[in-house]
């Protein structure tokens, strides 16, 4: 594992607290001592085995825990890989047509890629860069893209324009004051994955817009969160990863390039996945729907936990999803802020995530975090905690989480 990922995955699992005192003041805390409703509103912790395994897990914006059926779909494919048989395409099919369903888009939209970089890096080929163009990005998003950008301007000499946050809000007029007529690109992450900072895609869409401008959205801390139909967001294209709030594994990623743009976009790979036709002469008729970013076979087995864990959430539903973790992000959030914590998550914002600045060491804040069981990320060089809620969460969890802050206070 990389340092990266070293410092973003610090953490630890969950039995409880040490003693029973120590607990009721973190949920004292937290929020008000739950009832039997609170321990699975949204009746999905026995689908879980996580939350039968002696941790609180609280680090989905870093890796989710999966869903025991879509461990059940792993397990079909290599049962079905074993005796030679495949349901690849039929699961690919049907994954993207219930993505479709799901956020509201057309298949013909919609491309399955390999991780959530490779999409930008496909947008941003087909710009046609020229020294003096910019891209705008916020200070909230990946690092990925960073990099991408800071590249370009070495090869194509643009300008990168950086959105400062404000009190951990990416604003819209500070879009405004950055994009004029050699913005090419304003590139966001749609929820932050440092504070959980969820940017209005419609108004920065519509900004973008009568600016001239194209708006990419980096989805992977969005998408499976909220109810959301991309078509009617404005946005021109967005990529996410499965293996997050999508309840699928590594290895594979949703594109997804607004009708209009196909053209204009096009791919910076080739293989035979984008063949619709052979002709004559070992020569080809090439697809022209997103289809034709699949330049080759996709991943199986995460095609079939996406597809699972895609079924998993229509059947959950997604309101009721963000209902219930962004009702507890609120309360962890209060909570942090009663201990004396200023919380980088903005305030009355709707969101699973939520950090902070915890101003302690960071090894003896991760060791007591270890000794607990409680999974979190500690990032920026562990001085950030950042703590996420998903659907599997309850109170209690996040009483174990406060009452493990609550020593540091």
């Amino acid at each position: 594992m990389s340092e990266l990922n070293r410092r973003e995955f610090l953490g630890a699992g969950a039995a409880g607290l040490t003693t029973l005192s120590t607990l009721k003041r973190a949920r004292a805390s937290a929020s008000p001592s739950p009832s039997l409703a609170d321990e699975d509103p949204l009746g999905v912790r026995g689908d879980f085995p996580v939350t039968q395994s002696g941790t609180t897990y609280l680090n989905t914006a870093a890796f989710s825990p999966i869903p025991k059926s879509v461990e059940q779909a792993g397990r079909l494919y290599l049962e079905d890989k074993m005796l030679g048989r495949s349901r690849n395409s039929e699961q690919r099919e049907e994954a993207r047509r219930r993505f479709c369903e799901l956020f509201g888009v057309k298949e013909r939209e919609v491309a399955f890629l390999y991780s959530t970089t490779d999409g930008e890096n496909i947008v941003a080929s087909s710009l046609d860069f020229r020294p003096g163009d910019n891209v705008v990005v916020d200070e909230l998003h990946f690092t990925s893209t960073f990099v991408l950008y800071r590249q370009l301007e070495k090869l194509h000499g643009i300008e990168l324009r950086v959105v400062p946050h404000v009190d951990g809000r990416a604003r819209l007029s500070d879009f405004d004051a950055r994009i004029d007529a050699r913005t090419k690109l304003v590139s966001i992450a749609w929820v932050s994955n440092r504070n959980g900072f969820r940017q209005d895609l419609r108004a920065l869409a519509d900004l973008t817009h009568d600016k001239g401008s194209l708006l990419y959205a980096d989805a992977i801390q969005a998408l499976g969160c909220f109810p959301v139909s991309l078509g009617e967001s404005g946005v021109d294209f967005a990529t996410s990863g499965c293996y997050k709030w999508l309840l699928g594994t590594p290895g594979l990623s949703i594109f997804y390039v607004r009708e209009e743009h196909l053209d204009r976009i096009q791919p910076d790979r080739f293989g035979h996945g984008q063949v619709l036709r052979e002709l004559p002469g070992l020569t080809f008729e090439m697809k022209t729907t997103a289809e034709k970013y699949e330049y080759a076979n996709p991943a199986g087995g995460p095609m079939h936990h996406l597809n699972a864990g895609l079924g998993y959430l229509s059947r959950v539903g997604l309101s009721r999803i963000e209902e219930h973790t962004a009702s507890l992000g609120a309360e962890l959030r209060d909570a942090i802020a009663k201990l004396g914590f200023t919380p980088f998550t903005p305030a009355n914002h709707r969101t699973p995530i939520v950090s902070f600045e915890h101003g302690r060491d960071p090894e003896e804040f991760s060791g007591r975090l270890r000794k607990e069981n409680v999974i979190v990320t500690l990032r920026e060089g562990g001085r950030l905690l950042r703590a996420s809620i998903a659907l599997f969460n309850n109170r209690d969890d996040i009483a174990r989480l406060v009452g493990v802050i609550e020593t540091f206070a």
